[in-house]
């Protein structure tokens, strides 16, 4: 087991059994925060043995599906009284097909996640942090913000609502000692796209995505130095300086030909 550290801070981070959100964890840990890891999914347990064995940190796995308010609350309780240093706020999920043939509960879902339960997550514990004027929230957005996601529609307009909530937070709380910073990945080659029914899809199919270690480390190393956000890739840096161009009836068409399901 690697020597114990203790940073003396706790960072919370929510969809943290794979991906990104598992990857900001092991980045926390590295630098000897303990931590409480949340995801809906049994591998959460997994996750937190594999950080505490690898690290020498304290890690709390809490399974909860934050897309209810049954699942929100027992985060909230989970923290209870502890002071977060660092939040990331990660979870979220995608949902392909176009809107009219989704089911309107998933994607009622997608929104409860990606939005509200992150506005009042980030709500409850920003006011902890505002408090004592100390703290770091790093908000996962996505360059589909910045993009009308034709068959994606719900999704992009969610990180649409949270990469512009991420700037807004952030100017709100600039006489504190609380920063927001917004992580704008592009496609990563994480379970978003089979969790989210997209493997059928040009994008889905597409191999060149991004590794989550990478995207995470542009994240926490944008958090850590206080930066207002991150677009992790260049690829995708140039398409967002693309996307403040072109017509958006343009990019939803251009959308339109990575996301819509492949005809079989």
């Amino acid at each position: 087991m690697a020597q114990q550290k203790s940073s003396g801070g706790l960072a919370v981070v929510t969809g943290a059994s794979t991906g990104i959100g598992l990857e900001l964890a092991k980045l926390a840990a590295q630098d000897g925060y303990d931590l409480l890891i949340v995801a809906d999914e049994p591998e959460i347990e997994g996750a937190a043995t594999e950080i505490q064995q690898e690290h020498g940190v304290t890690v709390t796995p809490l399974q909860a599906d934050l897309a209810g308010p049954e699942g929100l609350a027992q985060l909230i309780q989970a923290i209870g009284e502890r002071p977060v240093e660092l939040l990331f706020a990660n979870a979220g999920r995608g949902l392909g097909e176009g809107f009219l043939d989704q089911d309107l509960d998933e994607a009622q879902e997608v929104i409860d996640l990606n939005v509200t339960s992150t506005v009042r997550l980030i709500h409850s514990v920003g006011n902890q942090m505002r408090q004592r004027n100390s703290g770091r929230i790093l908000i996962t957005g996505s360059i589909a913000g910045f993009l009308p996601g034709s068959f994606q529609a719900i999704y992009n307009g969610s990180k649409a609502f949270l990469d512009s909530f991420s700037y807004a937070l952030r100017n709100e709380l600039k006489d504190t000692e609380v920063t927001v910073t917004c992580l704008m990945p592009g496609p990563t080659d994480t379970e978003f796209f089979a969790r989210g029914d997209m493997l059928d899809t040009p994008i889905g199919e597409d191999k060149h995505k991004a590794d989550p270690a990478k995207v995470a480390k542009d994240g926490y190393d944008a958090m850590i130095a206080g930066k207002p956000g991150v677009v992790s890739g260049l690829m995708n840096k140039m398409q967002v300086a693309l996307a403040g161009i072109l017509p958006d009836t343009m990019l939803a068409e251009m959308h339109r030909k990575e996301a819509a399901p492949t005809p079989h």
